[in-house]
C-alpha cells in the first residue's frame, strides 16, 4: 500500500473535467501531506503522501435509517440523497472520530449515488453536494478532500442511494 498512495492525483468526474486547464500550484498541509489545490472548487485536485504516514481507510458505508416510523426497507424511512448523504458523512465521523481523527484527517472519498425514485430515476449529484459542504470546505472544516462522485445503476438495496468512502491520513 506505501507504493500506491504517494502517487494518488485524484480528480473529481465532476469538477475535474473542465475544458480549461486550472493554475494551481501544491499548497503544503501540515508540511508533510502536499495538496493540489484548485481554489476555484470545493474540492482539490489531488493530494501526496510520504511513505511515512499512516493511513485510515473505512469501508463503503451507507446511512442509518432517517425516519423509523417508516417502513422497513422503503426509501421513506431513509430519505432522499441529501439526507442520506449526511448520514453517510455522519457516519464516517464518528467512525473516525473511534480511530483518534477528525472530519479534517479526510483526505479523499469515493461516492457511489444511485438514481432516486422520486426525481425521475436522476441521479441527484446536487444533494450530494449540498451535504458534502456542510462537512468540508466552510468555516468549521476549511478542509477540501480529493473526491470521486461516481453515479451508479443501484446500490446493494434498492432503497439506498448514498454510498461513501473515505480515506483520512493520521498527522
Amino acid at each position: 500500500m506505501k507504493s500506491f498512495f504517494p502517487l494518488v492525483i485524484v480528480s473529481s468526474l465532476f469538477f475535474g473535467c473542465q475544458n480549461q486547464p486550472q493554475k494551481t500550484s501544491p499548497v503544503e498541509k501540515n508540511s508533510e501531506v502536499v495538496i493540489y489545490d484548485n481554489p476555484s472548487s470545493s474540492i482539490i485536485r489531488g493530494f501526496e503522501l510520504p511513505a511515512d504516514k499512516k493511513l485510515f481507510i473505512t469501508s463503503g458505508l451507507v446511512s442509518l435509517a432517517n425516519d423509523t416510523s417508516k417502513a422497513e426497507r422503503t426509501l421513506e424511512r431513509y430519505g432522499d440523497t441529501y439526507t442520506q448523504s449526511l448520514g453517510c458523512l455522519k457516519r464516517i465521523e464518528e467512525l473516525l472520530s473511534e480511530a483518534g481523527l477528525s472530519m479534517s484527517d479526510v483526505v479523499f472519498l469515493r461516492v457511489y449515488v444511485a438514481p432516486d425514485s422520486n426525481k425521475e430515476d436522476q441521479h441527484d449529484f446536487p444533494g450530494w453536494f449540498d451535504a458534502y459542504a456542510e462537512y468540508f470546505n466552510n468555516d468549521d472544516n476549511p478542509t477540501k478532500v480529493a473526491r470521486s462522485t461516481i453515479g451508479v445503476a443501484a446500490l446493494a438495496r434498492p432503497y439506498l442511494l448514498v454510498e461513501v468512502e473515505a480515506v483520512a491520513v493520521y498527522k
